[in-house]
C-alpha cells in the first residue's frame, strides 16, 4: 500500500522516548481525612472527589478547607512570558487567567482549595458583518446554562467567584450567579485594555472600511491605525459599550467588591482586586450572606440608576431584566427604563457618549462607580440598604469612599499623570446640566413600532438637536433586508444625507438577533452620517451613537410593521431628549410626506416586503433560542428562557396535536 508525503509528514517518525511508556504508578503519599462518620455518611461522591484532589496534586492534609469555585472565561493558551501558544477570540478573556490565579492563590493562602472551569466567549468585534453575530446573543444564554451546570456539579463548593470581561460572557456569568440563590457569589471584572497613545480606540477602528471606501481614510493610515487600537493585550475596550457597561452594572449591583469595574487589565490594582474579591467569597461563606442577600429588587433599581447616570449600553436593556428574572426578582419593564432616564441625570463624560471623549481607564480613576455613587446619593436617587458582597451596604461603603486614600490618590493620579480633572470625567449634577449632558435612553413608538423601540438618545449628534431639545428628521427609506446589502450601500454612495436606512428581518427569529455596529460605526465616522436615521428590529453595539433606533417591535418576521415598508416611504422621526418621549412613523409614500394616520392605513393594506426572511445561514441552535425566549416574552423581557411558559406551550401544542390526531 502506498503512503503519500502528506501523510508521513502528519505522522511524522517520532521519537524513541515516545514508545517508552509507563503503565503503572505509585500514586500520592499520605492519606485521606477520613472518619467513622464521613464513610458511614458522605455520598459516594465526596469521597471519590477527594480520591481525583489528590491525584491532581493536592496534599491530602489540606482537603478539609472550604472549596471555592472560580469560574471563568478565559480564551486562548498565554506561554508562561504572557505571549500567545493560540489566540483568544478578543483581548477580553486574553488575560482572564491571570485573575483566577490571583484568586486562587488568596485562597490557599486562607487555608481554602480553589477549583477552577471555564465558558469561554465569543467577540461581537470580531463578528461583525458575519454569520458568527447570529450566535452572539443566543450564546449568552447557553453560557449561562452551562456556567450554572458547572456550579451544581461541584456539590462541595462552599463559594463562586465568576470571572469575567466582555460583551455576552459577563452577563452570562451575572445570570448564572444569580441564580444561585443559597450560595454566595462573586463577580470579578476583567477590566479594560489601554489606548494607544496616538491612535483611534477600539470603537471608532471598526469603521475604517467605511471611512476608506468613502475616501476619507487613506490605506496606509487604516493599516497603521487598526495596528494599534487594542495598545495592550487584554481587557475590555477602551469606550464604555456593552462590555464596560456590563462590569458597571455588576459593581452598581453589589456583586463586586469597590471600585472593581474598569480597572486596567493586567495592572497589580487589577491583580488585587482578585485578592480582594476571593477574601470577600470567603468572608461571605463565613458569615451566610449568599446571592439572594445581594440580588433584591434593590438591587436591581440601583443598577438601572447607575446605568442611566453612566450613559451604558442598551443592550444591559437585555441583560438587566435577565438577571432580575434569574433571581427571581421583579422584571423592569420600558415605563421602569424611562421613569429611571427621567429622573437620573448622565454624569460620566467618556467614549461614545461625550462630550468629552474619555476612555474608560480614565473612568475608573476619576471614581469610577463608587464616584458616580457619591453624586447619585446626594440626589437620594440610591438606596443604600442593598447589601455588597463585602457584607456593607452600599451606604456604607460610600461612607468609607468618600474618605478613603485609594479615592485621593486615583483623582489625583489621573490630574497629575494625564492633565486631566477628574471632574470633567465624572461629572457634579450641576455641572452635567450646564454641560448639556441628556438622558441615556428613550423608548420611540409609533405606526411603526407598535411595541416600543429603544434609541441611546444620549449619543445623537448635539448638532442635530433643535433649541426645544427635539431631534427631528424626516427622510425618504431606504429598506435592506441583509445587513451585508446595506454596508455595501453605504460604501458605495447609496446611502445618502437625509435617508432614513431601515434594515428589517434581523430581529431573533431572523438573525438571532444581530449586532448591526459596522453599520452605527459607519454612520457616526462619515461626514454626512449624523443626517441619516437608522431603523431595525435588530439591536446595536454598546458603542453605537447617532440617531440609530433598534428592538423595534414587533419583529418583522413576527408581522410587525417595520416588515412592510419600502423604498421611497416618509418616516417622521421625532425624539424629546428632555421628555424622553419619541414617535417613528411611516407618513405616506406619495411625492410629499402626510400624516401618522395615513402611513397606518398605508401598512395595514400591505403585505410583508417581499425580500423579507429569516436569514439562509441562521443555525437551528438560534431558531430554538428564537422561538423559546419569544414565548418567553421577547426582548422586552430579556430575551430569557421562562420555563414555566415555555412547559405551558409545550403542553398546549401536545394536547392540540393529540386532538388532531384523534
Amino acid at each position: 500500500m502506498d503512503i503519500d508525503s502528506s501523510f508521513e509528514q502528519i505522522m511524522g517518525r517520532g521519537m524513541d522516548s515516545d514508545f517508552i511508556i509507563q503503565t503503572q504508578a505509585s500514586g500520592p503519599i499520605g492519606s485521606l481525612p477520613l472518619t467513622h462518620e464521613r464513610l458511614l455518611n458522605s455520598p459516594s461522591g465526596d469521597l471519590f472527589g477527594w480520591s481525583q484532589n489528590v491525584g491532581m496534586g493536592w496534599s491530602p492534609s489540606r482537603l478539609l478547607g472550604r472549596e471555592v469555585l472560580i469560574l471563568g472565561t478565559q480564551g486562548g493558551i498565554r506561554n508562561e512570558d504572557g505571549s500567545a501558544a493560540a489566540l483568544g477570540y478578543h483581548t477580553g478573556h486574553w488575560e482572564i487567567g491571570l485573575l483566577m490565579k490571583e484568586a486562587a492563590d488568596e485562597i490557599t493562602r486562607a487555608g481554602g482549595i480553589p477549583f477552577a472551569g471555564y465558558v469561554s466567549d465569543p467577540c461581537d468585534g470580531r463578528s461583525q458583518g458575519t454569520s458568527g453575530m447570529f450566535d452572539s446573543l443566543p450564546y449568552r444564554n447557553d453560557a449561562a446554562i452551562v456556567l450554572r451546570r458547572l456550579i451544581r456539579s461541584l456539590p462541595t463548593r462552599s463559594a463562586v467567584l465568576g470571572v469575567g470581561t466582555c460583551d455576552k460572557g459577563l452577563p452570562a456569568m451575572m445570570i448564572a450567579l444569580a441564580a444561585m440563590r443559597n450560595l454566595p457569589v462573586v463577580i470579578v471584572p476583567g477590566g479594560v485594555t489601554l489606548p494607544p497613545i496616538n491612535g483611534e480606540d477600539a470603537g471608532k477602528i471598526q469603521s475604517i472600511g467605511a471611512r476608506y471606501a468613502n475616501g476619507e481614510l487613506t490605506l496606509e493610515a487604516a493599516a497603521d491605525l487598526g495596528c494599534r487600537a487594542c495598545a495592550t493585550p487584554g481587557g475590555g475596550c477602551q469606550f464604555l459599550g456593552t462590555a464596560g457597561t456590563a462590569q458597571v452594572v455588576a459593581e452598581a449591583l453589589g456583586l463586586t467588591v469597590p471600585h472593581a469595574a474598569l480597572a486596567p487589565s493586567g495592572q497589580p490594582i487589577w491583580s488585587e482586586m482578585a485578592r480582594q474579591s476571593a477574601r470577600a467569597a470567603l468572608y461571605m461563606a463565613e458569615s451566610g450572606i449568599t446571592s439572594a442577600s445581594i440580588m433584591t429588587d434593590a438591587a436591581v433599581r440601583n443598577a438601572m440608576v447607575v446605568h442611566a447616570a453612566f450613559g451604558g449600553s442598551t443592550n444591559l436593556l437585555l441583560h438587566i431584566p435577565a438577571i432580575a428574572h434569574a433571581a427571581g426578582l421583579t422584571v423592569p419593564t420600558a415605563q421602569d427604563w424611562t421613569e429611571t432616564n427621567r429622573s437620573v441625570p448622565r454624569l460620566v463624560s467618556v467614549l461614545p457618549n461625550g462630550p468629552l471623549y474619555h476612555p474608560t481607564i480614565r473612568v475608573f480613576l476619576a471614581g469610577g462607580v463608587p464616584e458616580v455613587m457619591l453624586h447619585l446619593r446626594k440626589l437620594g436617587l440610591l438606596d443604600e440598604k442593598a447589601l455588597t458582597v463585602t457584607g456593607q451596604t452600599i451606604g456604607g461603603m460610600l461612607d468609607w469612599w468618600a474618605a478613603s486614600e485609594r479615592r485621593s490618590r486615583m483623582r489625583r493620579y489621573l490630574m497629575e499623570v494625564d492633565g486631566v480633572d477628574p471632574d470633567t470625567v465624572i461629572y457634579s449634577p450641576e455641572k452635567a446640566k450646564a454641560a448639556g449632558m441628556t438622558s441615556t435612553v428613550t423608548f420611540p413608538s409609533g405606526n411603526i413600532a407598535p411595541e416600543g423601540s429603544v434609541i441611546k438618545s444620549a449619543a445623537i449628534d448635539p448638532s442635530m438637536i433643535d433649541a426645544a431639545g427635539i431631534y427631528k428628521h424626516v427622510g425618504r427609506a431606504k429598506v435592506f433586508t441583509t445587513e451585508r446589502d446595506a454596508i455595501r450601500a453605504i460604501k458605495n454612495g447609496g446611502i445618502e444625507s437625509g435617508d432614513v436606512l431601515v434594515l428589517i428581518g434581523r430581529g431573533p427569529m431572523g438573525t438571532g438577533m444581530e449586532e448591526t455596529y459596522q453599520l452605527t460605526s459607519a454612520l457616526k465616522h462619515l461626514s454626512f452620517g449624523k443626517h441619516v436615521a437608522l431603523l431595525t428590529d435588530a439591536r446595536f453595539s454598546g458603542v453605537s451613537t447617532g440617531a440609530c433606533i433598534g428592538h423595534i417591535g414587533p419583529e418583522a418576521l413576527a408581522g410587525g410593521p417595520v416588515g412592510k415598508l419600502r423604498d421611497g416611504d416618509w418616516i417622521d422621526v421625532r425624539i424629546d431628549l428632555a421628555k424622553l418621549e419619541g414617535q417613528i412613523n411611516m407618513v405616506g409614500s406619495s411625492l410629499l410626506p402626510a400624516t401618522p394616520a395615513v402611513g397606518t392605513c398605508e401598512l395595514a393594506d400591505r403585505s410583508p416586503h417581499p425580500g423579507l426572511a429569516e436569514d439562509p445561514e441562521l443555525p437551528d441552535d438560534t431558531r430554538l433560542w428564537a422561538a423559546l425566549q419569544a414565548v418567553s416574552g421577547g426582548t422586552w423581557k430579556g430575551c430569557v428562557y421562562d420555563v414555566e411558559k415555555i412547559i405551558q406551550v409545550l403542553n398546549a401544542g401536545m394536547d392540540a396535536m393529540a386532538s388532531e390526531k384523534r
